[in-house]
């Protein structure tokens, strides 16, 4: 009736406590039922319920979003993976260096990237595709041309 074994967990344990707290009005006559309509009291409750149904809002759940310049251990791995990419970047030939430092190590679109250097955006889209492989060949410890 829950939907999700998560749930079905949650509504388990809440019929049981529900059971043991109300057990000094139980009569002793048909555990099994007594019990099992506890269960599905609790079932309908929970597909009733409002909170079962709400889902986070966009803005509430991106401003529970920690914060990852908060955390020093974050920030410093992040710095130390850009000083990697930038270096692996610089490793390759022109004009795949320059077009990989600004698309991985500046994080700058396609789009933008084009509009600076003056070339077509299908060029670029193409230097940054080979520029990809050349990076992943050299992050395997393969050669780079």
């Amino acid at each position: 009736m829950a939907g999700n074994p998560f749930d079905a967990q949650d509504l388990t344990q809440e019929t049981f406590l529900s059971a043991y707290q109300k057990l000094d009005d139980f009569d002793g006559m048909h555990e099994r039922a007594w019990i099992c309509r506890i269960a599905t009291n609790k079932c309908l409750d929970y597909l009733k319920s409002t909170t079962r149904r709400a889902e986070p809002s966009e803005e509430k759940t991106f401003t529970e979003i920690p914060d990852q310049k908060a955390n020093p251990e974050m920030e410093y791995l992040i710095g130390e993976s850009k000083k990697e990419i930038l270096a692996l970047c610089r490793q390759l030939s022109p004009p795949y260096n320059e077009i990989a430092e600004a698309h991985f190590y500046e994080e700058k679109s396609v789009r933008e990237i084009a509009a600076e250097k003056g070339r077509n955006i299908r060029t670029v889209q193409t230097q940054v595709y080979r520029a990809k492989a050349l990076l992943k060949r050299k992050l395997k410890g393969g050669r780079i041309q």
